[in-house]
């Protein structure tokens, strides 16, 4: 069962955004100011700002096709944005690609699993390890020894990522023999195997029962606090996202409608209107 926790207070920075208190004194790792998007003339995102602090949970919530994927999409450059601007650790992105984007420190999941179903759980992961595996191709048609050190590095390195999820065991059976549950918690590892400063996650309890819901939110809160990064999720399930998320921004038809603590979306008189409906 998923502990109660500490609300977390959050303060102002600029543009007009919020971020918790105890990363105040650090700049935000992501910044979105005035970002939007349109596809042949339909803004799908419009004046979008949000800013993440460097240790923060951060929920991204709205009905469907609010546009929440749509800025998913625009933060690792799927999508070039038509207007705004993104810092991500400072650093403009306008001209980066996704593999720089990654480089620079994003990694994401998706909301349709997106595994190599036909290769070991190991190796699922070892993908991720792209940005690290230093040997040339020589050293691999050869198998050098700069390759077997290589890969015995990249082979620790795969299953000490996945004993967060006590899933090295499982390193040598194929991903697609897995149960939904633990795909989804192998794709979180293989996107962890980047080194990100920012993890995205599209929907993680998609398909998950109550037990492997409590479960994930035990997780995420544990990556974050192991890896001392911050987390930025999609997800319909209220629950999780009001017993993990610090701040949360609400998009209704492509725009922010509110921000702030669980509390005080929770509360919200737009909030509820958006999700029920006027008169509900």
């Amino acid at each position: 069962m998923s502990k109660q926790r500490e609300p977390v207070k959050l303060v102002p920075v600029p543009n007009p955004n919020i971020i918790p208190e105890r990363d105040a004194d650090k700049s935000p790792i992501l910044e979105c100011r005035h970002l939007g998007i349109d596809f042949s003339g339909l803004t799908a995102v419009n004046d979008f700002n949000m800013a993440i602090g460097r240790t923060e949970i951060a929920g991204l919530i709205g009905p469907n096709g609010a546009g929440k994927t749509t800025v998913f999409n625009l933060l690792t450059k799927v999508y070039q944005p038509t207007r705004g601007t993104i810092l991500l650790d400072g650093y403009e992105t306008s001209k980066m690609t996704t593999a720089q984007i990654n480089r620079l420190g994003i990694a994401r999941t998706f909301q349709n699993i997106r595994l190599f179903n036909n290769l070991t759980v190991e190796d699922n992961v070892k993908l991720g390890l792209h940005n690290y595996i230093n040997y040339g191709t020589l050293s691999g048609v050869l198998r050098l020894p700069k390759y077997w050190k290589a890969e015995r590095i990249a082979h620790e390195r795969a299953l000490e990522l996945l004993s967060i999820f006590d899933m090295e065991n499982l390193a040598d059976i194929k991903a697609g023999a897995l149960p939904y549950g633990a795909q989804r918690r192998l794709e979180i590892v293989r996107a962890l195997a980047t080194n990100p400063s920012l993890l995205l996650l599209d929907e993680p309890a998609a398909g998950m029962n109550p037990s492997e819901t409590a479960e994930l939110m035990d997780n995420i809160v544990k990556i974050r606090d192991l890896f001392k990064i911050a987390i930025l999720l999609i997800e319909h399930d209220m629950n999780l996202v009001m017993g993990i998320c610090e701040g949360i921004c609400v998009l209704n038809f492509g725009e922010v409608i509110a921000k702030g603590t669980p509390d005080e979306i929770k509360n919200n008189p737009a909030v509820i209107e958006a999700y029920l409906g006027k008169g509900k």
